[in-house]
């Protein structure tokens, strides 16, 4: 499996998290199967969310999208984010 990792500071974020709402479905369209959404519990603008992909090709083609870069503008991200690919090679069941 394929996710990645983003971190990065939001000016609002509740206005942040209406546009990640609102922009759900463009992420399902390129692939996405689904993400976790955290923050930090000292911090509620310091986000940092896992996001479930098909495959590694279509999760760099939405992280490098103009898409993308417009949605994140429009909500406020500060800096830019650290995002990490990363493919799964053990899930531990306990």
């Amino acid at each position: 499996m394929t996710y990645v990792l983003v971190i990065h500071k939001v000016e609002d974020y509740d206005k942040w998290k209406s546009l990640y709402d609102e922009n759900g479905a463009m992420r399902k369209t390129y692939g996405s199967k689904g993400a976790f959404v955290f923050h930090n519990s000292n911090d509620p603008n310091h986000m940092v969310v896992i996001t479930e992909w098909e495959n590694m090709e279509k999760a760099k083609n939405f992280a490098e999208s103009e898409d993308l870069k417009i949605t994140m503008q429009k909500a406020g991200v500060i800096g830019q984010p650290a995002v990490y690919y990363l493919e799964e090679i053990e899930r531990t069941p306990y």
